[in-house]
Parts: C-alpha cells; structure tokens; sequence
C-alpha cells in the first residue's frame, strides 16, 4: 500500500514538473500573440485615419482638377480594397496601392499653384504626412512583434508548446516592391501639357 502511495506521489510530481513549464510556455505564446494583434490593430487604427482624410483631399483636389477622374476613380478603388482587406498581406497591398494612387495625386497637384496654395489642401497634406509617419512606425513596430513571436514559435523547446497549442507564424507586413518607385504621371492629353 505504501508503495502504490508513493507511485502515485511520483508521478503526480512528475506531471507537476512537466505541467508548469508547459503552462508558463503557453502563457508567453498568448502574451506575444496578443502583442501581435494590438500592433496590428494600431496599423489598422492609423490606415483608417488615413482613409478618413483621403475624402477631404480628394474633394478638395476636384475642386481643381476636375478632370484628373482616373485618379479619383484609383484612390476609390484602392480605398475599397484596403477597407476590405482580411490579412497582414492583402492590407499591405492594398496600402500599396492606395499610397502609389496618392503619389500620382500629388504629382497631379503639382500643375495647380492655386491648390498648393489652398490652405485647407495644405492642412491636410499636412495631416496625411504625420499620419503616414504614424503608419511607418506602427508597421515597424508590428513586424518587430512578429519577429518576438515567430523566434517563439520557431525555437526549441517552444516549438513544442506552439505544436500542441496551435500558435503558428504570424504573417510580416511587407511592402509592395513596387513601393520604392516613383510614380508615373503623364500630362499629355489632359490639358495641362
């Protein structure tokens, strides 16, 4: 009897060593998880200020350039594409493109004196400049979390933890390799040349 008393005692401490580790493991993957999820909550909070503004620009911007409607029209669409985007991917390219349509916008604003010296339009050139600061800086921060929890997922002995838990790799938020390009604008045909 004593014997079977002190198995048992055994294998409960056995269970108790294995357990703890493995219960502080799995709560360092659901606190980098969550950290994942709030830095990419910040770039979805910034995307949407941007997105806020970019109605006002655009209004303001016909009221000078009425005839640019192609890149009106570019700037709603990829609007729509990142409000509809469901994954770090599909966000960074739609942001792509919606920031490659707002460089081409900008480039148009160029040939109207009188709308660079609008000061609502400068107020919100103004206003979209700190709030594309804000997004670089909530993307790096992002994918700095990314990097913490996939070395989590990815090292020994979290490997297991991740395994049996079901964490797996976050995705980085990359940007579009066309994004270091300058956009490309052609004035002829429109008026303007």
């Amino acid at each position: 009897m004593k014997k079977k008393g002190v198995l048992i005692s055994i294998i409960i401490a056995i269970i108790v060593i294995i357990l703890f580790p493995l219960i502080g493991s799995y709560n360092g993957f659901v606190s980098a998880e969550e950290n994942v999820n709030q830095q990419y909550a910040q770039i979805e909070n910034q995307l949407q200020r941007r997105m806020d503004l970019i109605p006002n620009l655009v209004n303001t911007v016909k009221g000078y350039a009425s005839h640019e409607k192609d890149i009106m029209e570019d700037i709603a669409n990829a609007r729509s594409r990142l409000i509809g985007a469901r994954s770090p991917e599909e966000l960074a390219d739609a942001d792509a493109e919606l920031s490659s349509a707002l460089s081409r916008l900008l480039v148009i604003s160029e040939n109207y004196p009188d709308l660079k010296a609008d000061q609502q339009f400068t107020q919100l050139m103004d206003e979209l400049s700190g709030t594309e600061n804000r997004i670089a800086i909530a993307r790096k921060d992002y994918n700095e979390e990314v990097q913490n929890y996939n070395k989590k997922v990815k090292r020994f002995p979290g490997r297991i933890t991740a395994g049996i838990f079901g964490f797996d790799e976050k995705e980085y938020f990359q940007a579009d390799p066309k994004a270091g390009e300058a956009p490309k604008v052609d004035f002829e045909g429109n008026g303007n040349g």
